[in-house]
């Protein structure tokens, strides 16, 4: 099997030297840049299948990276972590808010950073297989827009709150991630998932975001898949 490719972005050569041994001797391909701007170029030419970005960078920082990859569709999966000096929970809203996946404090320990680059390629992979299900199951064009979560409330009959919850479901977020992102405990969100599982008549987060992806997809919704 191929390696996967990581962009490494961060100012700090140190750091960013660092990083990129730790993820090579792991067997994975890595590329580097030392500011948003540059890393922002490499991500569009070597399209890597995660990447790793500091937050307060010259020319360009890490919200604006975030926010230019997350308007581009090639883009809209490719697993996100943040690294930054500051890990209080404003900070964490802020850049779940703009399409990260995971927030990574430094100093970073190496099995935390292992372990939340494994953890996010194999979230992303699953998705692309939720998305590819829902592609087998649809006729013409598929290309869920995740802009919004009104067409999920008026379309499945959720509530506004469970709405947003099954949105971020939906792109492969964690209950604590869509936690940190609507400001909410893991528990609240595990009881508006509850709910939605009953109204939808499904057993599992899968067949909850095949639903939600029939309508954010503009597919006519039908009977939910096996779980």
């Amino acid at each position: 099997m191929e390696s996967k490719k990581i962009l490494v972005i961060e100012d700090q050569a140190p750091m960013r030297r660092n990083l990129a041994l730790l993820l090579e001797l792991e067997g994975y391909q890595v590329g580097s840049a030392e500011n948003g701007r540059l890393g922002l170029e490499m991500a569009r030419r070597d399209r890597p299948d995660l990447i790793i970005c500091d937050v307060m960078m010259p020319e360009l920082d890490g919200y604006g990276v975030v926010q230019a990859l997350r308007s581009d569709p090639e883009f809209t999966h490719t697993p996100f972590i943040f690294l930054t000096a500051r890990g209080d929970k404003a900070d964490i809203r802020v850049g779940m808010n703009f399409g990260a996946d995971d927030y990574l404090t430094k100093p970073v320990v190496r099995e935390d950073l292992l372990a939340a680059v494994e953890t996010r390629l194999a979230r992303a992979a699953a998705a692309n297989e939720r998305v590819q299900s829902a592609l087998e199951n649809a006729s013409g064009t598929f290309n869920p827009d995740f802009s919004s979560p009104t067409p999920l409330q008026t379309g499945l009959g959720l509530t506004p709150r469970e709405a947003e919850v099954l949105l971020w479901v939906t792109q492969g977020k964690s209950n604590l991630d869509v936690a940190a992102i609507l400001g909410m405990s893991d528990k609240t969100v595990k009881q508006h998932m509850g709910s939605v599982f009953q109204k939808l008549g499904v057993e599992s987060r899968n067949a909850a975001s095949l639903r939600a992806l029939e309508i954010l997809g503009g597919t006519k919704p039908g009977r939910p898949p096996s779980p």
